[in-house]
């Protein structure tokens, strides 16, 4: 017979031990920051270098709008990449897959810096250039969900706004050294930069993705996927669809503010200043190299407020921000004051889209159950991303063109965005008090509210 002490003994090992807050915070911090030093690097080189680099046969206007096309086209892979990760990160666990996003993600924007240009090997430099692109997209369609819950499902009780803050603190670090270190490249004489300055970034990339491995390997697998006791979906992603498209409709509604004030305050604003204010590139680059530092400050004091009065809360005032700074950002920019234009930056940026960004892996992962959190994070993260951040610059370039230089098209565009943002978060469960790994008060407290709705 076997006493109740050796079962104990033998149930043991399937009791996960989980990292320290420290350690899962260092994983996913590291993830994080080689994901954003991509994403933001390849948006400032879009604006800045691909159109002479890769389009130089293009009318300047099509060259920048074919340069956001390559920009827009990773993109494309992320939902994807959300859906497969998700998938085997949900069936398998999150350990595996956050190796694996790091590295593809980190390879890609290295072969992007060795890539020869238009002039040495003509339309096959642009293939190139899509196809890495593509692949770097498809391992950032992983890498949210995966990096967001090492740090969620080891968060002490009641911290875990805290901990996913420090998540997203990876963020604001990879824009703070992208957006540093391409100033100083830009510091090189013209023929320099153009023949290699712009190259050394995207090759630098190859030395933080090996830190990132070597943190991320000896990672275990998170408390809460041990603990879980649900179904184990065959397929994440349709079972996602199937009973949680509600929540995965709000999550990507609510993002979209956030997606589409950065892309238009950032990455349009840079080639709109340089090419229609005739302003010098480097305002808009020092301004928010100086957000980055604000918001990373920032970042886990939102996180932590959230900890205490819901999610809710703190995300509407940054849409609030957002929509209302739109107004006066290009006013400001065309100023030429480098002191207002800086202050305006981290008012939408560190502030704005900061309250927003320091909670949205909190509470998108609190509106699904553990076996469909990793698909359901990463298809609301990059689906949005895909719909309000891919097509936004090319679409205010558009726009403004149309309307013959005005920047008020975009701007409409911008406030639009954060109205649909904030009705989604309106409609949306508080779950910030509930344990993530207790999948059944998370559907039940979603349904309760559901049908309060419907009682209203």
């Amino acid at each position: 017979m076997t006493s109740p002490t050796s079962v104990a003994t033998a149930a043991a090992p399937a009791v996960a031990t989980p990292a320290s807050p420290k350690k899962a915070v260092a994983a996913a911090f590291a993830g994080a920051f080689i994901e954003w030093y991509d994403f933001y690097l390849y948006g400032i080189a879009a604006a800045l270098v691909f159109p002479r680099i890769f389009f130089p046969e293009s009318d300047p206007t099509v060259a920048l709008l074919m340069s956001f096309g390559s920009f827009a086209a990773g993109f494309l892979m992320r939902p994807l990449g959300a859906i497969v990760f998700g998938h085997f990160g949900d069936k398998l666990g999150r350990k595996k897959m956050l190796i694996m996003t790091v590295l593809i993600i980190g390879i890609c924007t290295f072969v992007i810096g060795l890539l020869p240009g238009y002039e040495q090997l003509g339309v096959l430099s642009v293939v190139l250039l899509l196809l890495a692109r593509l692949l770097q997209g498809f391992g950032i369609g992983g890498e949210f969900g995966g990096g967001s819950l090492v740090a969620l499902e080891n968060a002490p009780t009641g911290k875990r706004g805290l901990m996913g803050s420090f998540h997203q603190m990876g963020t604001p670090a990879g824009l703070l050294v992208s957006t540093g270190i391409f100033s100083l490249m830009q510091l090189l004489p013209e023929d320099d930069f153009f023949s290699w300055g712009w190259r050394v970034p995207f090759l630098l990339s190859g030395v933080f993705v090996l830190l990132a491995f070597v943190i991320r390997r000896s990672l275990p697998e998170t408390p809460a996927f041990e603990a879980d006791k649900d179904e184990v979906r065959s397929v994440p992603f349709f079972a996602l669809i199937r009973e949680g498209w509600k929540n995965l409709l709000l999550g990507i509604g609510a993002r979209m503010a956030d997606a589409v004030t950065y892309n238009i305050i950032n990455v349009f604003a840079i080639s709109f200043t340089t090419t229609y204010l005739g302003l010098p590139s480097t305002l808009i680059l020092v301004g928010f190299t100086i957000s980055a530092g604000v918001q990373m400050v920032l970042l886990p004091f939102f996180g932590s407020w959230s900890d205490r009065i819901g999610r809710r809360p703190i995300y509407l005032a940054g849409i609030a921000i957002c929509g209302v700074g739109a107004l006066f950002y290009f006013p400001i920019l065309q100023l030429n004051q480098p002191l207002s234009t800086w202050l305006i930056i981290v008012a939408l940026h560190a502030v704005g889209t900061g309250m927003m960004f320091s909670i949205q892996g909190a509470f998108f992962a609190e509106m699904f159950g553990t076996r469909m959190r990793y698909t359901g994070l990463g298809v609301v993260y990059q689906s949005s991303a895909l719909i309000g951040g891919a097509p936004t610059p090319a679409i205010a370039v558009a726009l403004t063109s149309v309307f013959l230089g005005s920047y008020w098209p975009a701007v409409i565009y911008l406030i639009a965005a954060c109205v649909i943002s904030a009705i989604c978060v309106l409609l949306a469960s508080e779950n910030s008090k509930l344990d993530l790994s207790d999948t059944s008060a998370i559907v039940t407290n979603n349904s309760a509210r559901k049908l309060a709705r419907a009682a209203r």
